[in-house]
């Protein structure tokens, strides 16, 4: 045997040494499948198929270059380079390249991007003189995509009622003529878009018997990575390729297909065994990666999808930690204990942050996380998506609040001036940059005074530059009186951001949407946290002061040491030591947008299973009981996902329920109450609650008051007021949920307007309004 067999289990050795025919491998998470890939491939070789007969497919370029990295040491480089390997579009552009001109493309056709073929189809539009509100060009574009991958050709579409139906109910009733016009034109320009290097291949191997026959013959065995993500186009393709000598090994799990939203069908990987004779399945069930305590929790979780392939996923590894779950009051606590159970677990074992995971649903989740990790001086890294002060809808919004502060901010106003488009075009700016220059002035400064100054602008176009400075100083104005929240949610409606964000009607349209939701509820956050410091003005200012730190930290690139920030979709594939799957809430995960049907469902039980199994010693779930939403705090209910996992895994760390039910009429009236007791609502518990009702701790929901300040008529003196824990004085130590641990500097002010100075271990010294402070006194 060879040496580098040996380092393959049982399990792993069978498929690897499989030589001919069509097989299955069915891998389960952290089962070692890119190493049976890689050996499979060595050893192929080792019993003399040549490379060049070899063809192997895979997902992403990075998998690509691991596996030939590890092959060329087996083998050899010269060898290794002589396999057919890489992501299903680069073979098959690289195939075109050799066969385009049967299709009448030259052999150096351009690959046009999504933004090559967006420009192109805005042109086509505007030529047709069609209205460019109805016929959006990334609905127009995203339209096309899905017919292509869909193998729908401009033929096909003629020819086919109800999709002309569908495009005349939408008001697009001259989809089928953009569509033809767009793929004239990409051909006439010699040029394939993304989604053509599918259609094509297929139309090259379906039109040209004989291409198809030599491609036939030199691809003698064909592997295929992850084969549950296939498109029905991949999957044609790759069935008539092997059509012929049919040694095909897919490999795959379908718990883990995750990307039906672009196409990806589920059936492709089921369905494998009916596409070919005797087919030998193989399992690869033994997870390396994750503790007992988490692939039994992912194990309970999937078992409830109906729709699945039969396997065990099973670990000879430690037992590990119980899957903690944590529950927070809002998604701002949220990220507040997140950052601070990394900080804690970095500090008590000496973890890097590299160790560390954060995922979550939606991009715009990022936001309480990443303000959180700020705030311990944690450094985190936004992964498949822009940090969130980053994100250009955000930058927008910030710049329209940056100019209310600092009209003299030139790149603030240049980059709202026209944003939303307001007729004021690229020409005028550039003549207001000159003028600025030559006169010293601001480029605010002159639209004030734009009917004195000689500059050659039309009066239409002066007309325009004096409703934005309206509009500006109207905002300034407000700035004076109102609070953050309250003035960047009047920006956001009245500047025609809203309204802008609103006719996108894409996925991408709806997640800028979504983000600038999203920065209203940190604002809303940030207002409300500076109630209970005395010297806050929660205005404008202090807001920006805020942020700004976060756009400081976003560009260090140099240090690998980061926390991980990224959407579950983008971690697939990935591993870490610690992982924190947040926003666990009914209507978010699973998505409100995903409940349609079973099979939504399911998938967004996969994308729960595909989170879980990334951690490999600790895995905490974390939801919030309420969640800001357009400044307004929405109750949340948690995720069925949590109820789903057996509770011999997990470890609920939060009482049942902390919220305060406050009574509308006094208790008194209706008799006497015990002075000292205070009686908290029993809740309807979903069944993963109950849970805490069979571990040691009985549940008492008749409980001593809560840790909190007494009223402000009953504090008298700053010199010992009274506080939870005992009497406040100047040198205590305080515990403080934003802030950490405290010294008590100094106390001043009398009744209600006691202020207490305190220097904390995370906010530095900080004055606190004593009624408002949410303070804990532990020594």
């Amino acid at each position: 045997m060879e040496k580098y067999l040996s380092q393959l289990n049982e399990a792993q050795l069978e498929p690897t040494i499989q030589k001919d025919g069509p097989m299955i491998i069915i891998a389960g998470a952290g089962s070692g499948k890119t190493r049976v890939l890689t050996y499979r491939i060595a050893y192929l070789m080792s019993k003399g198929v040549d490379a060049f007969n070899i063809l192997a497919l895979t997902f992403t370029n990075k998998a690509a270059k691991e596996m030939k990295g590890r092959i060329a040491q087996i083998v050899g480089d010269g060898e290794a380079k002589n396999l057919w390997m890489g992501t299903f579009h680069s073979v098959f552009a690289k195939i075109l390249r050799f066969e385009g001109h049967h299709l009448g493309f030259p052999s150096n056709f351009t690959i046009y991007d999504t933004q090559d073929s967006q420009k192109l189809l805005g042109s086509i539009i505007k030529e047709m003189g069609l209205e460019k509100d109805i016929y959006k060009t990334k609905q127009v574009y995203s339209r096309i995509s899905s017919y292509k991958n869909s193998l729908i050709t401009v033929k096909a579409y003629f020819k086919n009622p109800e999709l002309m139906e569908a495009d005349a109910m939408a008001r697009r009733p001259k989809m089928g003529e953009i569509y033809a016009e767009y793929v004239d034109r990409c051909f006439k320009a010699g040029a394939m878009d993304f989604d053509d290097l599918l259609l094509r291949t297929n139309e090259l191997l379906t039109r040209f018997p004989a291409v198809l026959a030599q491609y036939q013959n030199k691809f003698r065995y064909i592997l295929v990575d992850e084969y549950q993500d296939t498109n029905h186009s991949q999957y044609l393709i790759v069935r008539a390729l092997a059509d012929r000598f049919q040694n095909i090994c897919v490999v795959g799990d379908d718990a883990q297909s995750i990307y039906a939203f672009r196409g990806a069908n589920i059936n492709n990987i089921l369905n494998f065994q009916k596409d070919y004779d005797d087919v030998k399945m193989f399992r690869l069930e033994q997870n390396y990666r994750s503790t007992k305590n988490i692939v039994g929790a992912a194990n309970s979780v999937i078992e409830h999808n109906k729709t699945k392939l039969e396997k065990i996923v099973w670990t000879a590894n430690d037992e590990g930690e119980k899957v903690k779950v944590h529950r927070s009051l809002t998604d701002g606590d949220e990220g507040r204990y997140v950052a601070s159970a990394i900080w804690e677990e970095k500090m008590t074992n000496q973890l890097p942050n590299s160790d560390f995971a954060i995922l979550y649903r939606t991009n715009s989740q990022s936001r309480a996380m990443e303000d959180a990790l700020r705030k311990r001086d944690i450094p985190y890294r936004i992964y498949g998506g822009t940090s969130f002060y980053q994100r250009k809808e955000i930058k927008d919004v910030t710049a329209y609040l940056r100019l209310i502060l600092n009209s003299a901010d030139e790149e603030a106003l240049k980059r709202v001036i026209n944003y939303p488009a307001r007729g004021i075009g690229q020409t005028t700016i550039d003549r207001l940059v000159v003028a600025a220059n030559v006169t010293g002035k601001t480029i605010f400064g002159l639209l004030k005074d734009i009917d004195t100054i000689d500059i050659n602008i039309n009066g239409g176009t002066k007309n325009k530059l004096r409703d934005f400075v309206t509009l500006i100083e109207s905002y300034q104005v407000m700035n004076q009186t109102a609070n953050a929240f309250d003035l960047a949610e009047h920006v956001t409606k009245t500047s025609g951001l809203i309204r802008e964000f609103n006719k996108d009607g894409t996925p991408e349209g709806v997640m800028r949407l979504e983000n600038v939701e999203e920065l209203l509820n940190g604002i809303k956050d940030f207002v409300e946290g500076q109630l209970e410091i005395a010297d806050s003005k929660d205005d404008l200012a202090e807001f920006l002061e805020d942020i700004a730190l976060a756009t400081d930290l976003d560009g260090d690139k140099g240090d690998p040491n980061h926390v991980a920030l990224m959407t579950i979709h983008s971690s697939k594939g990935l591993e870490f030591n610690q992982v924190f799957i947040v926003g666990l809430e009914e209507d978010l995960f699973p998505s409100a947008m995903s409940m349609n049907t079973r099979d939504e469902l399911e998938e967004e039980r996969r994308l729960f299973y595909v989170a879980l199994t990334r951690a490999e010693k600790k895995a905490y779930l974390t939801y919030a009981l309420s969640r800001y939403r357009w400044g307004k705090l929405v109750d949340s209910e948690p995720s069925r996902f949590i109820e789903e996992i057996e509770e011999e895994f997990l470890d609920i760390i939060t009482p049942i329920e902390e919220r305060r039910i406050n009574p509308m009429l006094s208790a008194d009236i209706f008799g006497d109450v015990e002075p000292n007791k205070i009686r908290f609502k029993k809740p309807t518990q979903p069944k993963f609650q109950k849970k805490v009702a069979k571990k040691k701790e009985p549940v008492n929901f008749e409980i001593s008051a809560p840790k909190k300040l007494k009223k402000a008529s009953e504090i008298s003196s700053p010199k010992g007021a009274n506080l939870f824990g005992g009497e406040l004085t100047v040198g205590n130590r305080v515990k403080h949920l934003k802030f950490g641990r405290g010294e008590v500097l100094k106390m001043e002010g009398k009744g209600g307007d006691i202020k207490a100075e305190i220097d904390f271990e995370f906010g530095g010294k900080k004055k606190l309004l004593l009624r408002f402070a949410k303070l804990e006194l532990i020594g």
